[in-house]
């Protein structure tokens, strides 16, 4: 064993080349957040799929008590948030699983299932963190392009499994376009897959769905032990800011990820909070209605201006804009509205206060008028 002092001696003779880090890390493509504000004025973030209102009645309340006890650590089992979801989701307390927001979750599932010269099959363009996850793990990503309708291709996606195939995501609604999948399209898709992969139903986006043909995943795992579903209070419940999510799924994956979580991961403050979101559920249903209310005004008010909106079933829609995606965007800050680019494909924006998507679709609308390329000028 070399000492430190041999190690001064030898000098120059030993090369200085730092730790030794895994070559899965090479090349990691980073998750780019939404832009928090514009360089000057007032700015309306559209950049995060954040719900644009307070937290719900008595939970900032409900969260500065707990904050007085944060010299504890907090119940590594969540156990009162755990027995409050088993009872309004009608499933065993075994088979959920807490984490830190349904991202954290997700980067369990990858670890519990899948390594090295094993494949993680998913949509592309999906959500961004999906590859970021399974690159860590050492396993290979898989993604199958979405339809022209921007909506995943379940057959290809079916024709893309191999013996190596360990785990699927199916991000529904899809984040960036927010297209849903279907229940008959779902279950078409399932009974083709192997029963010893893992397909992991990411529903972060669930309470703003409206379209009866999509389904609840809860519904669809009962009877399919190689299904898990995903959740989180970051959109709908308004605490993007506390990390909390969670995963049903039959025991043996719930198991597994209680194995692979961080111990005391999930904060007293957040797992307070989202028990007392729980229990405001009037209040809730009041604001997931108006922020649908505005992504239909949106929506329509974007066509009528002659851009291509895929029908969404989240808090946010998509467009298109190939090469014209950070003109786009950069227009919209200097109006003081951020949105999210994704280089060369389009933008996601998310829906906010009426005030906030009014900025929108004012610059939106003299964007229209032709400042940008032919490829992205509306219809």
């Amino acid at each position: 064993m070399t000492t430190s002092s041999q190690r001064s001696d030898l000098g120059s003779s030993v090369p200085d080349t730092g730790p030794r880090l895994r070559a899965a890390l090479d090349g990691l493509p980073a998750y780019v957040p939404g832009r928090a504000r514009a360089a000057t004025g007032r700015t309306f973030k559209l950049s995060s799929n954040e719900n644009p209102y307070p937290p719900l009645p008595g939970v900032l309340e409900t969260a500065v008590a707990a904050a007085g006890r944060f010299n504890r650590y907090p119940d590594m089992f969540s156990g009162e948030l755990l027995a409050e979801l088993a009872e309004r989701l009608r499933v065993p307390v075994s088979h959920l699983a807490v984490g830190t927001g349904s991202v954290g979750v997700a980067q369990q599932l990858v670890q519990a299932t899948a390594g090295p010269g094993d494949e993680i099959l998913y949509p592309w363009r999906s959500f961004e963190a999906y590859p970021i996850i399974v690159q860590i793990s050492g396993a290979r990503s898989v993604q199958v392009p979405l339809t022209a309708g921007e909506g995943h291709d379940l057959d290809a996606m079916a024709d893309a499994i191999t013996d190596r195939t360990r785990l699927i995501f199916l991000c529904n609604p899809n984040n960036p376009t927010g297209t849903p999948i279907h229940r008959a399209e779902l279950l078409r898709f399932l009974d083709r897959v192997p029963s010893d992969v893992l397909v992991v139903l990411d529903e972060a986006y669930r309470e703003f769905i409206r379209d009866p043909d999509v389904p609840d995943g809860v519904e669809i795992y009962r009877d399919r032990p190689q299904v898990c579903v995903l959740r989180t209070f970051s959109k709908a419940y308004g605490l993007a800011g506390l990390r909390v999510g969670f995963a049903i799924a039959h025991e043996p994956v719930a198991a597994a990820l209680r194995k692979t979580a961080v111990p005391f991961g999930v904060s007293q403050i957040a797992q307070d909070a989202a028990v007392a979101s729980l229990r405001a559920e009037e209040a809730l249903l009041e604001r997931v209605a108006s922020l649908v209310d505005e992504r239909s005004r949106v929506t329509e008010a974007l066509r009528a201006q002659g851009w291509t909106v895929p029908d969404s079933q989240a808090n946010f829609v998509w467009l298109r804009l190939g090469t014209a995606t950070t003109d786009f965007a950069t227009a919209c800050e200097a109006n003081g509205v951020t949105v999210r680019p994704f280089p060369g494909e389009g933008v996601r924006i998310s829906i906010g206060e009426p005030e906030a998507n009014d900025t929108l679709l004012h610059t939106a609308g003299t964007l229209a008028t032709g400042t940008l390329t032919a490829e992205a000028k509306p219809n």
